[in-house]
């Protein structure tokens, strides 16, 4: 149990965040559980017996004072801050000769600047607790081309650089950052898109596990990374994605 150590997780309403804090709250981690709304896990709903383990707090993340702001609250609340999920991003897309320069920007100012300022505005309280680990959710994405998705794949490769560049600088203050880089998985918002034909076929095909996974997937990967706090794992990107990135 790690009743006294206390993780913010980002964009925690829904989806992967969501479950990303529930698990840590199972483990027994006291967990911020920050989004736009400040209004707690959306799907699913805290257990009961979990629900003291939870602080919601109001935070965009591409709005460096409300981060900022979020966060010094929450490690207020929790006596400390011991960790940071970076999980917050959006999704646009458009063929790349069309593509506005504005939406670039918005995705990357949010899937990979946001990534670096939220961690930066961690960084004293981590230091004031000892240390800490900061997990960003990236993508295997960061390592193909996609059509349709320059903005989305550049920002994921940022996240990996942000992380390798974090983690050579930040660890003689004891804290380790890691990149989890999911593949294809399956939530409430993309659902309908990934089972149904052609989609899920070729799913089917490309994975070589058989198909996308569920969000406990993720979860449990960062979750253990926090419960295990292997000093010496840091500046990583571990891909989970069935197998898919390295598939031929």
């Amino acid at each position: 149990m790690h009743a006294s150590r206390a993780i913010a997780v980002t964009g925690a309403s829904r989806g992967i965040g969501a479950a990303i804090a529930l698990e840590l709250a199972r483990r027994g981690f006291k967990v911020g559980c920050l989004s736009r709304k400040g209004a707690g896990l959306e799907t699913p709903p805290v257990p009961a017996e979990l629900a003291s383990r939870f602080i919601n707090l109001g935070c965009d993340v591409t709005d460096e004072a409300s981060a900022r702001t979020a966060l010094a609250t929450f490690a207020v609340a929790a006596g400390g801050l011991h960790g940071l999920v970076n999980n917050a991003g959006i999704h646009l897309d458009g063929p790349s000769d069309r593509l506005q320069t504005q939406v670039f920007e918005t995705v990357l100012k949010t899937n990979a600047t946001a990534v670096f300022t939220t961690s930066r505005e961690a960084y004293p309280h981590l230091v004031r607790s000892g240390g800490g680990i900061i997990v960003n959710i990236g993508s295997f994405y960061d390592k193909i081309g996609v059509k349709r998705n320059v903005a989305y794949c550049a920002a994921k490769a940022a996240v990996g650089a942000i992380t390798r560049c974090l983690a050579v600088e930040w660890a003689g203050k004891g804290i380790s950052v890691v990149d989890v880089a999911p593949g294809y998985i399956e939530t409430d918002l993309n659902r309908n898109a990934l089972t149904k034909n052609p989609m899920k076929d070729f799913l089917a095909r490309r994975i070589p596990t058989g198909g996308p996974a569920a969000p406990d997937a993720i979860a449990r990967m960062v979750a253990a990374i926090f419960s295990e706090n292997v000093s010496f794992l840091t500046g990583e990107t571990i891909y989970v994605d069935g197998g898919q990135g390295i598939a031929h």
